[in-house]
């Protein structure tokens, strides 16, 4: 599993995934600080890479487009450092492990996890 970390996220989101064993890279390190978020869906699906966000942007691009890849996870929470949810993301990530690297959308928030396999537009059972 690669994550991608989007800019509205800390780069210290790092640090947590690979004290986790998951490789993740900041979207600082890979490109410009002000890409589109297309530019960073087609990056992350071009090397198969999940994309970890706070931006519900990238849910209205898989949905628009029907996209099966890649996966993106959504962390919807007031507070979005790794010191108050990280641990959440990390058990989710695992969790979810199969269903993301087949092409998933996974939402994080302090009360619960959902996931929903893609594209969203085929029947969820």
């Amino acid at each position: 599993m690669k994550l991608i970390v989007d800019m509205n996220l800390s780069p210290r989101w790092i640090g947590w995934l690979a004290n986790a064993g998951i490789e993740a890279a900041h979207w600082s390190e890979i490109g410009a600080n002000n890409a589109p978020d297309s530019e960073i869906m087609t990056y992350a699906n071009a090397n198969d890479c999940i994309v970890l966000t706070h931006d519900l942007d990238f849910s209205a691009i898989l949905a628009a487009t029907h996209g099966e890849k890649p996966s993106v996870v959504q962390i919807r929470a007031e507070d979005i450092s790794p010191d108050v949810i990280g641990l959440q993301v990390i058990a989710a990530l695992r969790q979810m492990a199969t269903e993301l690297e087949n092409g998933a959308l996974l939402s994080v928030d302090p009360n619960r996890t959902r996931m929903r396999l893609l594209p969203l537009n085929r029947s969820q059972d």
